[in-house]
């Protein structure tokens, strides 16, 4: 069963308490949550699919700042007592989620001490990733860094094959189709993913790892040292 994995490390009553203030609603693809500057409705946790974290800057294409499975959630900001949104945030995965009200939200951040700290954690990955992030599309080759993207997703996704196009790929690693196309074809030609028609499928995850950049694997380091 897919939990969201936020949600699963709160002690047992303040999760209980917490899931009875929470609608299941369904992620669909290509749904806008917020956009950057406005102010949060809700607060998502993410038990199946995806949301990618978007900033837009002038004409320039949008660019990919991140993914939010169930591993995380999309309003951590509001433990901050900030209630704009810094970014976009479009559903790239369909799935299912947790929703509850802002309000509520900040209402069980004052009346919960554990709660505070395990957004706050979360807060503080979740920077570590961006600034992981900007150094790793200044340094890194476009493969390994589109191995990273594709394993990022994978996690997410819980399924071995999923929907990406070369343009989107482009997006989430801010090149031209062109680059996308050559690296998804050095990862192709190693048999680690097949594609046809932006759907992509994961043959080799280990080889998938062994390709990607040191940026996935220290992400993973740091999740797994203060969520898990």
């Amino acid at each position: 069963m897919v939990v969201n994995r936020l949600i699963a490390t709160l002690p047992r009553a303040l999760q209980r308490r917490f899931l009875g203030q929470c609608d299941s609603i369904d992620l669909l693809f290509g749904t806008t949550l917020c956009g950057a500057g406005q102010p949060f409705r809700f607060a998502y946790f993410p038990l199946a699919g995806f949301i990618s974290v978007v900033l837009t800057l002038g004409q320039h294409p949008p660019l990919e700042l991140g993914l939010i499975g169930n591993e995380g959630m999309l309003g951590a900001t509001l433990a901050l007592g900030v209630d704009g949104a810094p970014t976009s945030a479009v559903v790239q995965g369909t799935g299912a989620a947790l929703r509850i009200p802002a309000g509520l939200l900040r209402r069980e951040l004052r009346d919960s001490p554990a709660l505070q700290r395990i957004l706050g954690r979360y807060l503080y990955i979740s920077v570590t990733q961006l600034s992981r992030s900007a150094a790793c599309m200044q340094f890194h080759e476009v493969a390994p860094r589109l191995a990273r993207w594709l394993l990022m997703t994978h996690d997410r996704a819980h399924v071995d094959r999923f929907h990406l196009t070369h343009d989107l790929l482009a997006d989430m690693l801010g090149v031209r189709r062109s680059g996308v196309t050559i690296a998804a074809g050095a990862l192709k030609d190693r048999n680690l993913i097949s594609y046809t028609r932006g759907e992509i499928t994961v043959l080799n995850r280990k080889g998938l790892e062994a390709a990607s950049c040191e940026c996935y694997r220290a992400t993973i380091i740091d999740y797994d040292r203060l969520i898990s």
